[in-house]
């Protein structure tokens, strides 16, 4: 990577991390379009399932008494069944409409968040298999599980101390799956290093601004820049082809 991608990666990393801490969601939401259009769609979507990983895992530590662990396996069962469907698409694809589906995810991702916190989109119990396997699905193809395991939640009604650590524990198997059936992303150490940097300056950073934004503007502001990525991505496969 050139010295400006690497700048631009950390850039990413860190509005991601800060968000995430800030809105609670939006890393992978926000991270993920971005990270694609530096190093590629396999690389980007498995730097980001890494790094999603890692968050989920430090935010888990803290809060992992108070997850549904019944309700994580609900969930978690259904997405791995839906992992290496997602896993042929990424090695069957070309680069061009690859990052098409990535940019489209993406976009149905925001709708979904959009969406999802006025309404009721996945009600009843049942429901766990459809969110649980579309997580699964577009979390190892696009990076952006999250969404689906949201929609759930606020379909069950979870109140916010119970949800942060169930979709943590959650993605976090999620995102494991998803890169033990695509493998680590081949970055050399410098890139690593950034990208661990750049998520703990993201995370304070997120702390610092989360005393000072309004949910509703923190959330408008995860939406239009979730949009611009995943917009700039099908653009770019667009011109791939």
């Amino acid at each position: 990577m050139t010295g400006l991608e690497t700048a631009l990666l950390a850039v990413a990393v860190l509005l991601g991390a800060a968000t995430q801490r800030a809105t609670g969601l939006g890393f992978a939401l926000v991270a993920a379009p971005f990270l694609v259009l530096l190093t590629g769609p396999a690389v980007g979507v498995s730097l980001s399932n890494a790094l999603s990983a890692s968050l989920c895992a430090l935010v888990l530590a803290r809060t992992w008494r108070r997850a549904l662990w019944r309700e994580v396996a609900v969930l978690a069962v259904p997405a791995l069944l839906a992992i290496p469907l997602g896993v042929l698409v990424v090695r069957t694809l070309p680069e061009g409409p690859l990052l098409i589906a990535i940019g489209a995810l993406a976009v149905g991702a925001v709708v979904v968040v959009a969406l999802g916190r006025r309404r009721q989109l996945l009600p009843g119990r049942r429901s766990a298999v459809l969110a649980g396997a579309l997580a699964g699905f577009m979390n190892v193809t696009a990076g952006v599980g999250g969404p689906m395991v949201t929609a759930y939640a606020v379909s069950r009604s979870w109140p916010l101390p119970v949800f942060i650590p169930t979709a943590q524990a959650t993605l976090l198997v999620v995102n494991l799956a998803s890169l033990a059936g695509k493998g680590l992303p081949a970055l050399g150490p410098v890139a690593w290093t950034v990208s661990g940097v750049a998520l703990v300056a993201g995370l304070v950073a997120g702390e610092l601004v989360t005393r000072r934004l309004d949910a509703a503007r923190g959330l408008q502001l995860v939406i239009a820049v979730a949009l611009a990525g995943g917009t700039a991505t099908v653009v770019r496969g667009l011109a791939e082809l």
